[in-house]
């Protein structure tokens, strides 16, 4: 049966390095809802976001862990 519009969960998940305050993951997750609600209709109450912050020496670009990389 199709889902009518407002009747989806939309899941977003966001990697980023950590380091960011806990005010600027605030806002992070505010504007990344706003933006899902205003472009597919869901309802801010059933966007949820999962947050993973991995250390500068789990991740790396081109061979290089962000922690060498500084």
């Amino acid at each position: 049966m199709p889902k009518k519009e407002g009747e989806t969960m939309p899941l977003v998940h966001i990697d980023l390095l950590a380091g960011r305050s806990e005010d600027q993951l605030h806002q992070l997750v505010k504007d990344v809802t706003a933006a899902i609600v205003k472009n597919t209709g869901a309802p801010a109450e059933h966007v949820h976001i999962v947050l993973n912050e991995m250390a500068n020496n789990r991740y790396s670009v081109g061979g290089v862990m962000k922690d060498e990389d500084q």
